[in-house]
């Protein structure tokens, strides 16, 4: 009797069992099909990204150790770009990677760790000045912030700005002959920010910015949307922007600054900056002639625009920036670039002009999501010609002449041209100063530390 209640129990446990091991067979059936389903879906993500020229990095952007991430989602999930990030074959990867912003949130959001921010790639360097972890170059005094030194967007600038100048009245000697303390170049986030925490420390300081207060910002058109992130500005507070205005953003700016007396000196470029005794002279364009113990470079990486070099580019009808798109109405307008300002310029002037889209390659490659699709539809609609593998070839009075990839010529009416080709790394500026430009071939700029 008792052999049979014992026969029963173990054919009970068996059932248990087995039915337990049944189930969690067809959970993980369930969940590696369904892994598999997502896997391809990415897989046709990156094949339509490498057919669209999106695939390649072009800045900063980021690299994923496969070894220790663990698919949890959290940098797709964290990240404020569509699709740069997805999940393949159990683990993340990189899909429309040209699109990355540095933001740095899935680099934060990362629990195992597994992410870096690099610059460049193997085959494709970027040019960057040297600097070390206080934000100071290889000559003693001349410190860099912002998108300058590799890393964009507002929010990064604003910090790197913050801790640029901390670093600064940590080693910043009172005693010296230079009139100033500290000289911050350039007016955009990160030299706001770097002028407010130069005012915390009490630091006899002055702000230079060879156009307007904002600095790339200000030649933003005036209705662009601005992509940003919460921040926290010195002297004012926590700053929650998400998405906001140009005019928006210089009025909160112009309003910290001030708040606190601070009064930035603009149109007034920097020509050279030169050692001297102990500390810096500074040479304006004007003439002026400037003293500083230190100096802090936030001017930016697009320096001065790049000219595209053809006849008639000096004519007074071409500009390198759109500021006040409303007041424009009735013209034959060229836009030449395929990046997201010479996109967004189009749009803002397509309603109430006509409006042409020269690019040099076969598709728009380097532009955000939601700018794709605008200008898809914008084109498909007719109400703005688009223009590939096209480049202009002259720019006359009345006329803009192309020149396509076959050879052939188009000549198109023309009242106004607005170029958008990018700017050119002030490369010399730096290299006068003592300044090492070095490439970077995918460097890690952003890392955990072990």
């Amino acid at each position: 009797m008792d052999f049979l209640v014992m026969e029963e129990t173990l054919i009970e446990e068996i059932i248990i069992y087995s039915s337990v091991i049944l189930f969690c067979l067809i959970i993980v059936v369930i969940y590696l099909r369904k892994q598999k389903k997502d896997s391809k879906k990415v897989e046709a993500k990156i094949k339509q990204a490498k057919e669209d020229g999106l695939y390649e990095p072009v800045s900063l952007h980021p690299v994923i150790d496969e070894g220790s991430c663990i698919r949890t989602g959290a940098c797709i999930a964290a990240c404020p770009e569509k699709d740069i990030l997805g999940i393949k074959d159990g683990k993340a990867t990189t899909i429309n990677a040209s699109k990355c912003i540095g933001h740095g949130a899935c680099f934060h959001a990362c629990p195992t760790e597994a992410i870096m921010l690099c610059i460049g790639t193997e085959k494709r360097g970027v040019e960057l000045p040297h600097i070390n972890q206080n934000f100071e170059t290889n000559v003693n005094g001349i410190f860099i912030a912002g998108e300058l030194g590799g890393m964009g967007l507002i929010k990064n600038a604003v910090e790197q700005g913050k801790q640029a100048v901390e670093n600064i009245a940590k080693t910043l000697r009172k005693a010296h002959q230079a009139k100033f303390d500290l000289v911050i170049i350039g007016a955009g986030p990160a030299g706001i920010s770097a002028s407010l925490t130069a005012k915390k420390h009490n630091i006899n300081f002055l702000t230079l910015e060879q156009d307007t207060l904002g600095g790339t910002v200000f030649t933003f058109p005036r209705q662009k949307i601005i992509m940003t992130s919460a921040m926290d500005l010195p002297l004012y507070g926590k700053v929650k922007l998400f998405e906001t205005s140009k005019s928006a953003l210089l009025d909160l700016w112009n309003a910290a600054l001030q708040k606190n007396d601070i009064v930035i000196q603009e149109n007034t470029k920097v020509e050279s900056i030169t050692p001297e005794n102990g500390y810096f002279n500074i040479e304006t364009i004007n003439g002026e002639h400037i003293t500083a113990k230190t100096v802090l470079l936030t001017i930016g990486r697009r320096g001065t625009p790049r000219k595209l070099g053809v006849e008639g580019e000096m004519q007074e009808k071409v500009a390198y920036r759109l500021l006040e798109p409303e007041d424009i109405s009735g013209k034959d307008i060229m836009v030449v670039g395929g990046g997201d300002s010479a996109i967004e310029s189009a749009l803002l002037l397509a309603d109430q002009n006509k409006v042409t889209i020269s690019y040099r390659s076969d598709v728009f490659s380097r532009i955000k999501v939601k700018n794709r699709e605008r200008i898809t539809e914008a084109s498909n609609s007719g109400l703005v010609k688009v223009l590939f593998n096209t480049s202009p070839k002259s720019i006359n009075k009345s006329s803009v002449t192309l020149t396509k990839t076959s050879g052939e010529e188009l000549e198109i009416k023309n009242d106004l041209v607005y170029i958008f080709a990018g700017g050119e790394l002030p490369t010399q500026f730096l290299q006068k100063a003592g300044i090492h430009i070095t490439k970077k071939f995918g460097e890690a700029i952003l890392k955990h530390e072990n």
